[in-house]
Order: structure tokens, then sequence, then C-alpha cells
């Protein structure tokens, strides 16, 4: 059993992080998030303690708890974990569902939120602060770079890449070696055959950039 831990962020994504720390019998101290509706509030079991800059609680970060940042918001996520590293000296810890299969020479940072059912395979490379949600499939030798969300269901062909803070929408397929640019979108479904670049939104089976306005 780890340490206890605090959440930011009490919305979806919090919940699920929620969830799989209590499957893996990790106790959760409390959310902290800065919805003034929610704070206050029992989550679950789990108090809405206060928001994420009160002191007494960051204090306990790295000292006596860990920590996992679960917001959506991809640059307030960003500001929350350069903050704990700045402040706290510290980086959030994995949450990884019991039922998640990795294999022994996958290669993990930290911060990842590793949903039911997801698959990494040998060689694979998961950096930190990415998003898999259920059962998605990373196939051997992938490599998914800082912050990257991939929606359910979706399939990273062997050796492909995925730059920092892309995102993947549910369902699709990046095939084998394909090389994904920083912050590209890929629609929902999308089969990506070919390479994409650097801030660009691909749709459709063959996926194809969208036309800019």
């Amino acid at each position: 059993m780890g340490d206890p831990v605090i959440i930011f962020g009490a919305y979806g994504l919090g919940k699920v992080v929620l969830e799989i720390f209590q499957k893996n019998n990790i106790v959760v101290y409390g959310f902290l998030d800065d919805d003034h509706a929610l704070q206050g509030q029992i989550i679950d079991g789990v108090p809405v303690l206060g928001n994420t800059a009160e002191e007494q609680y960051l204090d306990l970060i790295g000292e006596q708890c860990d920590v996992f940042v679960a917001v959506e918001q991809q640059a307030k996520r960003q500001r929350l974990v350069t903050m704990l590293h700045k402040r706290n000296k510290t980086v959030p810890v994995n949450a990884i569902h019991p039922s998640a299969i990795i294999a022994t020479s996958a290669v993990l940072g930290y911060g990842n939120l590793i949903n039911t059912g997801v698959s990494l395979g040998a060689g694979a490379s998961l950096d930190s602060h990415c998003t898999l949600h259920t059962r998605v499939t990373v196939e051997h030798d992938a490599v998914i770079k800082e912050f990257v969300q991939i929606g359910a269901g979706s399939t990273i062909g062997a050796g492909a890449q995925l730059d920092n803070s892309v995102f993947v929408g549910a369902g699709a397929t990046i095939v084998a070696g394909v090389i994904v640019g920083k912050a590209a979108s890929i629609g929902a479904g999308a089969v990506v055959l070919t390479n994409v670049e650097a801030g660009t939104t691909v749709l459709g089976n063959p996926a194809v950039p969208t036309e800019r306005k």
C-alpha cells in the first residue's frame, strides 16, 4: 500500500482516478478543486477539502502524501504540475487500473492515468502526465511523449510516435510507424496512415487534415 494521495480536480477525471486508487487499496486524503460549488462536498466518500492554492494542504504533499493532477483542461494541468515541481519538489504519482496490462519492458514516467483494460506492449514508452482511457492499446515500441490524451478504444501501432500534447479521439487508429507532431489532434474513429504535422487536426478514414478557415 502506497502513501495517501491528494487529487487535484474533483470532476469526471478525478472520480476515475479516485476509483483506481481505491481499487489499489490506496487511501485518498481528499480532493482540491477551484470550483467553489464543490468545496465542502463529499464525493464517493472523499471530501473536497478546498482549492488548489490552499497552503495547509499543499504543505502535506511530498512530506505526508502523494498527489495526482486530474484536471482535464490541459493548460491548467500543466501549470499545476509545474507549481508542484517548483514548490514541493515533487511529481504526481501514476494512477494505474489493476486491469491494465503493462509489459515488463515498457517504460513509464509519472503522473499518468492508465484506465481499465489498457495494454502497453513490449518496449513501449509512455512519458509523463498522459491520459489513456479505457481499453487503449499501445503496441510494442510505440513512443508517447508528455501530456498526451488518448480516447477510449484507440490503438497506437507498433513504433508509432505521439509528440507532446497530442490529442487522440475515441476509437482512432494510428498505424505502425506513424509520427504525430506536437499538439496535433486526431478525430474520433480516424485511421491515420501517414505522418501528421504539429498543430494539425485530422479526421476520417483515411485521416486527412481539416481545411483551415
